[in-house]
Parts: C-alpha cells; sequence; structure tokens
C-alpha cells in the first residue's frame, strides 16, 4: 500500500491523499487551498494523478479545504463513486456551487484588469452549474457500517464531531493475504463543540494519517467563551457599537446561534449576567449569508446527528437555532442596508478568514470605528485577510482601498471546530492496539513538530511529517519511494511557489517603505538620515526584483 500527499502537507488547506493499495487507485479528499495567493494558485494547477485511473473517492466532510476541488475532478473527466456521509452530500449541494458562484464572481473581478493590462481573460477553476454537475457521482453511506468499495478494499465512516456529517474514516486492505488498517482522521472535532457529539474513538489501527491544526496549542472551556462571548458583545453594545463575526457559513454559524441561546440557563443568580444576555436578547443579530441559511435547514433535516441534550431540547420545542432577534439576511440590497446605516447590532458573516464574501463588505464599513469590535471564533490561515487583522496590521486593503484598523480585534479561539493539543493525544491514546507509525498533516509546520514530539515521547509511536508531493511505501516501517513520477512537477511548483514568496515579501517591503516615507513627522524630524537609509534599501530593492527576473 502506497499513500502520495498531495495537500495539507505543512499547511493546513488543501487536503488531498492519493492511496494505492489492492491494485485500485483511491483519493481522500480533493479540497481547495485557501489564504496566501501562492497556495491559491495550486487550486488551478494540474493534478499530479490521472483522474480517469481513480476508481473511487472517500470524502471527510464538506468544507471546502476538503472539497473545493472536486468540480475541478470531474470536468477532468471523473466518474467514479466518490463516497461522504449522507449529511456531507447535503452539504456539498449547497457549498461546492456556492464556491463555484464564487470562482466565478473571483475570475470576472480578475479578467476585468487584466483586460485593462492587455492580457487575456482566466476561465473560472470552475462554475456553479459545474459543481451542481459533480454532484451526481456522489455516493450517501451512514455512519458505522462497513462497507465494501472494491474488492479487499472495505471502508467504515465515523463521527469526528467537526461538523455535521465529518467523518474519521477506516479503511482495511487485503493484499497478498495479509489485512491492514489505515485511519484517515480528517479533520477532529473539538470536544465540547456545541450541537455535535464528541469524535469517535478507535480500539486500533495499522496507521493513521493524522490532522495536527492545533498541535501546539489548548483552547478555552466551553463555560470561559460563552462568558468572554457576552463580555465583548455587552461591552460593545454598551458603548454604541456593533460586533461583527467572521464565521464560515456552515459548522461554525450554527454553533454561535446555539451559544447565544444557550447562555439564558448559566448564571442564573448572577445580575450582571443577567443584565448582558438581556440585553444580548434585545439585539438584532444578522446572519448575512445565504449558504448559512440553507446549511441551517440542512442542520434542522439532520437532527438525529445532535448531541442527545439537544434532541431532547427539540422534542420538547425548544428550538437551539431560533431566537428572538435573529434575523436572516438573503438578498445583496439586504445585506448592503446593513451598512446603511449604523448602530447596536451583531452581524455574523462568511467567509470566516475573511477573504471572500459579504463579510468583505461589513469589515470595510467598520474596522476603521473605534466603536465597532471584529470577533473572530475560527483558525484563520497563513496569508489570509483574517490572519493580517488578528495579528495586529495596523492596516489593510479591502477592494483595492486602504483601510485603517481601528475597531477592537477579539480572538476567542476555543470556538474552534478542530481538537486542541489534548484531544488530538487522547485520540491516539484511545487505541487498545497502537498504530505502528502516525502522520501529520493540516498544520502549519510548527504546530505539527510540536505534536510529533509529545506523540513520540508518550507513546513511542513513531511519527512523520510529509512534504508535498512524498510517496510513501506503507509497511511495519514506511518507506519514502521514489519521487520520478512527481518530482520535475514538484520541484517547477515548489520554485513558482518561491519566486512567489519572495515577490510577495518584497511587496510588504515596499508597502512599509512606503507607508515611512508618508509620514511627515519622521522625515522632519531626522530628514537627511531617514532619506539616505530608504534610498540604499530602495536600490537594494531593485537590484533584488532585478535578479529575480533575470533568473
Amino acid at each position: 500500500m502506497n499513500i502520495t500527499f498531495l495537500g495539507a502537507a505543512k499547511t493546513v488547506t488543501g487536503s488531498n491523499f492519493l492511496v494505492e493499495a489492492a491494485g485500485k487507485k483511491f483519493l481522500v479528499d480533493c479540497g481547495m487551498y485557501q489564504g496566501k495567493a501562492a497556495q491559491e494558485i495550486e487550486n488551478s494547477e494540474e493534478f499530479l494523478f490521472n483522474p480517469l485511473e481513480i476508481d473511487f473517492m472517500l470524502l471527510t466532510h464538506a468544507h471546502i479545504d476538503h472539497s473545493g476541488r472536486i468540480p475541478k475532478l470531474y470536468n477532468e473527466g471523473y466518474r467514479a463513486p466518490i463516497y461522504a456521509h449522507r449529511a456531507t452530500v447535503d452539504l456539498c449541494s449547497i457549498m461546492l456551487p456556492d464556491s463555484g458562484h464564487i470562482q466565478e464572481t473571483e475570475v470576472e473581478w480578475k479578467n476585468r484588469k487584466r483586460i485593462r493590462a492587455g492580457l487575456d481573460p482566466l476561465p473560472p477553476l470552475y462554475t456553479a452549474e459545474e459543481a451542481a454537475k459533480s454532484m451526481e457521482v456522489f455516493k450517501a453511506v451512514e455512519y458505522d457500517k462497513i462497507i465494501d468499495v472494491a474488492e479487499n478494499i472495505q471502508v467504515r465512516f465515523n463521527d469526528a464531531g467537526h461538523m455535521l456529517g465529518s467523518s474519521i474514516i477506516e479503511i482495511w486492505v487485503t493484499e497478498n493475504g495479509k489485512t491492514e488498517k489505515i485511519v484517515f482522521t480528517g479533520d477532529l472535532g473539538n470536544n465540547d463543540i456545541p450541537l455535535l457529539d464528541s469524535p469517535t474513538m478507535l480500539d486500533n489501527a495499522d496507521y493513521v494519517v493524522m490532522e495536527s491544526t492545533y498541535g501546539s496549542r489548548l483552547h478555552l472551556r466551553n463555560d470561559d467563551k460563552a462568558k468572554m462571548f457576552l463580555d465583548i458583545v455587552s461591552e460593545t453594545l454598551d458603548n454604541g457599537g456593533r460586533v461583527v463575526i467572521p464565521s464560515f457559513a456552515v459548522g461554525r454559524t450554527q454553533e454561535i446561534l446555539y451559544e447565544i441561546d444557550k447562555i439564558k440557563d448559566a448564571h442564573t443568580d448572577d445580575e450582571e449576567f443577567q443584565r448582558k444576555y438581556q440585553q444580548l436578547m434585545k439585539t438584532p443579530v444578522f446572519v448575512d449569508s445565504p449558504l448559512a441559511i440553507s446549511a441551517t435547514e440542512i442542520f434542522r433535516k439532520n437532527i438525529d446527528l445532535f448531541e442527545d441534550e439537544i434532541q431532547e431540547k427539540l422534542k420538547h420545542g425548544d428550538h437551539p437555532l431560533e431566537f428572538s432577534g435573529l434575523q436572516f439576511t438573503k438578498t445583496a440590497d439586504e445585506s448592503k442596508a446593513l451598512n446603511e446605516t449604523y448602530y447596536p447590532s451583531i452581524i455574523i458573516s462568511a467567509s470566516g478568514m475573511c477573504d471572500i464574501g459579504r463579510i468583505k463588505h461589513h469589515l470595510k464599513h467598520n474596522l476603521w470605528n473605534p466603536q465597532s469590535t471584529i470577533l473572530f471564533v475560527g483558525y484563520q490561515a497563513p496569508g489570509t485577510l483574517g490572519r493580517t487583522i488578528v495579528e495586529g496590521a495596523d492596516k489593510v486593503k479591502i477592494f483595492g482601498e486602504e483601510i485603517s484598523i481601528n475597531a477592537r480585534i477579539e480572538y476567542i479561539e476555543g470556538y474552534s471546530g478542530h481538537a486542541d493539543q489534548e484531544w488530538l493525544l487522547n485520540f491516539i491514546y484511545s487505541f487498545i492496539t497502537k498504530p505502528k507509525h502516525i502522520f501529520l498533516v493540516h498544520g502549519e509546520e510548527e504546530s505539527q513538530e510540536v505534536l510529533k514530539g509529545m506523540i513520540e515521547k508518550n507513546t513511542q509511536i513513531p511519527v512523520t511529517i510529509p512534504d508535498f508531493g512524498e510517496k510513501y511505501e506503507v509497511s511495519d516501517i514506511p518507506k519514502l519511494q521514489d519521487r520520478v513520477e512527481y518530482s520535475s512537477k514538484v520541484e517547477d511548483r515548489f520554485l513558482r511557489l518561491q519566486i512567489l514568496e519572495k515577490l510577495d515579501k518584497i511587496t510588504d517591503e515596499i508597502d512599509t517603505m512606503t507607508k515611512v516615507v508618508k509620514q511627515e513627522k519622521l522625515m522632519k524630524e531626522n530628514p537627511d538620515v531617514e532619506i539616505e537609509k530608504l534610498n540604499d534599501k530602495v536600490k537594494k530593492l531593485e537590484e533584488q526584483i532585478k535578479g529575480l527576473i533575470e533568473n
């Protein structure tokens, strides 16, 4: 059995793994890269495999960084089945066409600039219509049932607790009279995610391919983050301000709505807490995402996947996703109207990393305002607008306009849908029969190195952190195989990514120096020395740019 790591290798997005076993080739996930422009360019690159040779695909869940390139795969001739949990199929039926619409919108904006520059227009990665067509190859499965997907290959989907329909996939492969099991965790859920059950713990596996997003960090407890959420919102509302929450349209939005509803049951003897809660309940809460509205309907349709406490509430007519003050904005005009007048309110809008969607308009109208609060509740990938804001930027560009950041910026990490270090380790500890080897994917390098050290120290299980394009023969001791069939393409891509990263750094330096030159105070204090230093830096940058062009 061989595994080739073609995405989410030393990065968090672009999940894509090619498995060759029992005479078959199959994929686990086919996701989009999100974040830096250099990573996003990977989305339009050709696959490092022939889509026509793939016998089937296993999809862990519906998030676009795991499913987003399925329509591209379909466009290139793939017609084999894609096995996914039924809720994942439901969610993909709205998320993939929405992604296609975004591809069309984004490329239209880019093409206007290209045409003005005398360049040929680009096609979208795929259209909404093409994404809808790709749904014909999806095959819905249930949790906890072993199914035969090919001769000598069986699989079972287990609840991963990350989002509705998310799955940990067990795969049994029989080769040469020997059966071995490999587990792909997909994204493991935070153990106390509202609405959903905890991730399934497994007894045994021979090999595990595991996510590591928060491999070096711990989350806040639920009670702490709920109180923090209420305090931040209340302080902003007391100041006459607005709270803008960039939230993933599927999963996180529904969890926040539930948390808002649930707060009423806590701290009944705390007068100040109750004052804040009553204030919250009188405040308009806008969910500004058509996709979130559709997703909420799918959540209602799949109530059997909720934790027992939620199901009991539903039986008694208490729907956790409904409360006074909640309003959904469907049309673009309704969305625009939210920013035409300013009053105390809460806006929940996608995307969660702020790179696309309606959230960019709300940031444009609120980031500059010191009365506003931008409250982040999910992971922000490197290179995204959300990450730039969280890391303390003074200004950002939105729709080509430079916006000063005067708003209060908050980040409640505990709302993440990913397991933290403690629960990633607990997942490994749960194995009665230890895996022979663990591969860490879907994480930044620092988090992966920390988690690798913890796993090896506490369990003595060897751990590998694969590079993009690396192919491993999975045996008692996994061996890195000759990458002849991938090496040239991988090296070309790495070279392009390196150049793009250098250009990004140069662009950042130029932006920084431009700001310094515009600071009149600095120039007045020591004009000759500062201008001379800047002039030297500009000359060095010119040399770097010339070197890049020549090489």
